[in-house]
């Protein structure tokens, strides 16, 4: 005899009676209450084994798995950044890109179209393109401001290095011609849409990721500072929301808590006060790059910026307390970094949440394992360096007359025959200093032509 069968989702008016009579059957046996009298029972006739302790199983050992994997993969990422950072600048510059080309392929691929893609198969092409293009102007900047001292005095890079941005604009320029050049009837709008996401991630990405890059030339300390602040608080912000987190922050991310935002923010700055104190010790930290080849063991000299000097503070007298304080000024300051790494960087964080659930997708790829992708670890960096480099050049850089400044104004601004009265009068002044020989300075004067 046949039996019926009753769909979960349909319903009538003798529900009831519909349930008792399929109270046995074995359709209903699947979706029974775990401990029901008629599972128990029918499992016991049957012989067969309950499913849901092997489920359990699975998925406590697929947590175990991924905890293990994710655990490995952070070990490994602090160990490979604090090798990279004690074995020098280059290998910190080298990383950040890395990040910089792994973010950007990310952020891009989210938004892509295999289907159209195969009638349009310039535009992935035009994506990396606009990618070289914007490194290659921004990296040339910073090498220029840098080490101008180096590339104006060589011939075969000189040209590069005064016309910089005219060979930026115009490499620019032929990729934006060719994207017109490439549109096509019936996708235009997919194209428009791909050519503005390409920017948007130029801009989210490649350009503040590169202010992390000048960070590490004014200063290790200017790039690891920063950078320790937004994952001491992003750690702390974890801890204090679970154990005492009870009102929701922002909706776009529903774990995020208000007790937990403000005791991260406190935790986060008595951190920066401990590392600060730890940091400007040494000077491989705080001292500008002059030498890409230095690293933590042969160091680098300098005279430390001002920020770095303790400076005596005395209490008011209406405190009753006659003591005296040594402050230097950065420990003003690292309260100012540690409030936008607690109050402001964590937006960044919560405007690629808004990204990711916009295209649904949990994680921008899969590039650590157990973390998702680099973007997914990266959001909150990028928008704290360009804030660092902000600060830094607007509150406690030091601008003076450097090297490469006076050879760019020599060239820049002065005639060959010029040039030449520049480098007798600087001759005869150092000799007067005892940096010259007689002979040496005879010498020179005679090499160089007479006016």
């Amino acid at each position: 005899m046949a039996r019926k069968v009753q769909f979960q989702h349909k319903t009538n008016g003798n529900g009831n009676a519909t349930k008792k009579r399929t109270g046995s059957s074995s359709s209903n046996e699947s979706v029974s209450n775990p401990g029901s009298p008629v599972r128990s029972k029918n499992e016991k006739m049957n012989g067969s084994i309950p499913e849901q302790p092997a489920q359990t199983q699975n998925e406590y050992e697929k947590k175990k798995q991924t905890f293990i994997t994710r655990s490995i993969w952070t070990l490994a990422m602090i160990g490979g950044f604090f090798l990279a950072m004690f074995s020098g600048h280059i290998y910190i510059l080298f990383l950040i890109t890395a990040i910089q080309i792994i973010s950007y392929k990310e952020v891009v691929n989210i938004a892509q179209v295999p289907q159209k893609q195969k009638n349009l198969p310039l535009t992935r092409s035009l994506n990396w393109y606009f990618l070289g293009i914007t490194m290659y102007f921004l990296y040339g900047e910073s090498v220029i401001y840098y080490f101008k001292h180096i590339l104006l005095v060589d011939k075969v890079l000189l040209p590069f290095a005064t016309h910089h941005r005219f060979i930026s604009f115009m490499m620019y320029i032929f990729g934006f011609v060719f994207f017109v050049a490439s549109l096509k009837k019936g996708h235009y709008k997919f194209q428009f849409t791909q050519f503005a996401w390409t920017h948007m991630a130029l801009y989210f990405i490649v350009v503040q990721a590169h202010f992390m890059m000048n960070n590490v030339f004014e200063g290790m300390i200017w790039m690891f500072l920063p950078s320790s602040l937004v994952i001491t608080n992003d750690i702390f912000a974890y801890i204090c929301g679970i154990t005492f987190g009870r009102t929701q922050l922002i909706k776009i991310s529903p774990k995020k808590t208000v007790e937990g935002f403000v005791g991260a923010w406190i935790c986060t700055i008595a951190f920066g006060f401990v590392m600060t104190n730890i940091l400007m010790k040494y000077k491989y930290f705080i001292c500008p790059v002059t030498d890409l080849g230095a690293n933590i063991w042969t160091g680098l000299d300098c005279t430390p910026n001002p920020v770095f000097i303790a400076h005596p503070y005395q209490l008011p007298a209406w405190t009753g307390f006659s003591r005296t304080f040594w402050i230097a000024p950065i420990q003003g300051h690292i309260m100012v970094f540690a409030t936008f790494a607690s109050l402001i960087a964590p937006f960044g964080g919560f405007f690629a949440s808004g990204l990711k659930r916009t295209f649904n997708i949990k994680d921008f790829g899969d590039s650590i394992p157990g973390h998702g992708g680099m973007t997914d670890r990266m959001d909150c960096q990028f928008i704290m360096g360009l804030f660092s480099y902000m600060y830094y050049q607007s509150f406690i850089a030091v601008y003076k007359t450097s090297v490469g400044s006076v050879i760019e104004s020599a060239i820049v601004g002065l005639t060959i025959e010029e040039q030449i009265e520049v480098v007798k009068g600087l001759s005869k002044y150092l000799y007067n200093q005892g940096a010259l020989t007689e002979k040496s300075l005879s010498a020179l004067t005679s090499a160089l032509p007479r006016r």
